[in-house]
């Protein structure tokens, strides 16, 4: 476990936690080094659940002593509402082993925080560019602003209220688009349980099939080894990206919306490994004035399966890897299959001011096998070699460049290029 992570959660801890007292279950003992929670707290550091110094860097060698690590979890309590499932239940295990020091701290488990104001507003404006090269075609270019408000709301100790609002401007063609709602969801825990219902966000696996919103619910159960979600509601034509049918003509893959379903079980035997099998289905999305033996896509069905892995090498380098194919579909394999390969080293951190991050990835996008993927320069029915980097420029403002060179698989493989670029202002 390498110290400097530690000793920067305790930093953070230092400087919004008072010390009450210094006397539970013997607080200055040291803890083990071989202990579970040293790689727990390192995973959370990383992560940015628990923050460094206030310039963001990570000094000291200090040792750690049960008290202290207290000192950390009761940090990462206070950011539990920004966490996800699988950070929630890392730490509520170590809410549990450390609970009588925080309880020493004052800290109350279930809520660590009476809040004066119940609701918190964060959020970003990012600027992104972009341009495409066809072998055959014309060129295009995007230059867009955009402002993403995201308060959040607490009910009570089980259950709160998440919503984004979204702002957008053509900075090309001088024109915006007016604020619009695009998630509202009420979120409940209980023990390593999460509820979600609303207009809420959904990812898959690696986001490769589906990164976007959809209206209904999830379930997700969350322990250090364990995650399984369980996901269902209605979805818009208006998520889906360009299709083509199987002549290659472009057209609208569907005018209706349909049922979305996912399932998803993931597996982490140690803090290096952990792998993700999972199924997709969405029925009902072609229109009446669609045909089967036209659009080749069977009524507007996809069942997608699809299983997903990663690996960490150290601390700073990283393996994933991604296979999913649509079952349901009658055309060539191409269409119907997607696979990504991705080899990362380290990572840009928006809390620390010189951090970054390279990666190098192989993706295939098979255009009936995927609905939304999370790739900002990537895009569906391309095949080919995405390269990049990330920077933070300073504290929470992160800057992402990256390069792609494919060809098009639904326009008879037809060569593309495009250089992609993003700036993201955090607050």
């Amino acid at each position: 476990m390498n110290k400097k992570f530690l000793t920067a959660a305790l930093a953070a801890a230092l400087s919004c936690t008072t010390v009450s007292a210094f006397a539970a279950a013997n607080p200055f003992a040291d803890v083990p080094r071989d202990h579970w929670a040293y790689d727990a707290v390192a995973e959370l550091a990383d992560e940015g659940v628990i923050e460094g110094y206030g310039d963001g860097t990570y000094r000291g060698e200090n040792e750690i002593t049960r008290y202290e690590m207290a000192q950390m979890v009761a940090k990462a309590m206070a950011k539990e509402d920004q966490a996800n499932a699988q950070q929630k239940a890392l730490i509520d295990r170590l809410a549990a082993e450390f609970s009588a020091e925080l309880s020493n701290l004052g800290v109350r488990v279930a809520n660590l925080e009476d809040r004066i104001d119940n609701v918190k507003w964060g959020g970003e404006m990012r600027y992104t560019a972009k341009k495409t090269m066809f072998h055959d075609g014309p060129d295009s270019s995007m230059n867009r602003l955009e402002l993403r408000l995201k308060p959040v709301a607490t009910i009570n100790d089980h259950w709160l209220v998440r919503a984004r609002i979204d702002g957008r401007a053509d900075m090309k063609n001088d024109t915006t688009k007016p604020l619009e709602l695009k998630q509202a969801n009420v979120e409940g825990h209980y023990g390593n349980w999460t509820i979600e219902a609303g207009l809420l966000p959904v990812t898959t696996e690696q986001g490769v099939v589906y990164d976007d919103n959809l209206s209904g619910g999830q379930v997700t159960y969350a322990t250090d080894k364990v995650t399984a979600v369980l996901t269902g509601g209605r979805i818009s034509a208006g998520r889906f990206a360009t299709r083509y049918n199987n002549g290659g003509t472009p057209q609208s893959f569907a005018t209706d919306t349909g049922d979305f379903g996912k399932v998803a079980l993931t597996f982490r035997p140690n803090s290096k490994f952990d792998i993700t099998g999972e199924y997709i289905h969405i029925s009902g999305l072609a229109s009446e004035n669609y045909h089967p033996e036209t659009t080749r896509y069977n009524s507007g069905t996809l069942g997608i399966w699809g299983i997903g892995a990663n690996y960490k090498f150290d601390k700073n380098v990283k393996l994933s890897g991604y296979y999913g194919e649509n079952t349901k579909g009658d055309l060539d394999k191409k269409y119907n299959r997607n696979f990504n390969a991705e080899l990362r080293y380290k990572g840009a951190s928006k809390a620390d001011h010189g951090s970054f991050g390279l990666y190098a990835a192989y993706r295939h996008l098979g255009n009936t096998s995927v609905v939304a993927p999370t790739f900002g320069a990537f895009e569906s029915s391309w095949k080919g070699w995405e390269v990049g980097g990330e920077y933070t420029f300073a504290k929470n403002i992160v800057g992402y460049v990256a390069y792609v060179d494919g060809e098009n698989i639904a326009d008879k493989g037809t060569d593309v290029k495009k250089i992609w670029s993003r700036i993201r202002y955090f607050f």
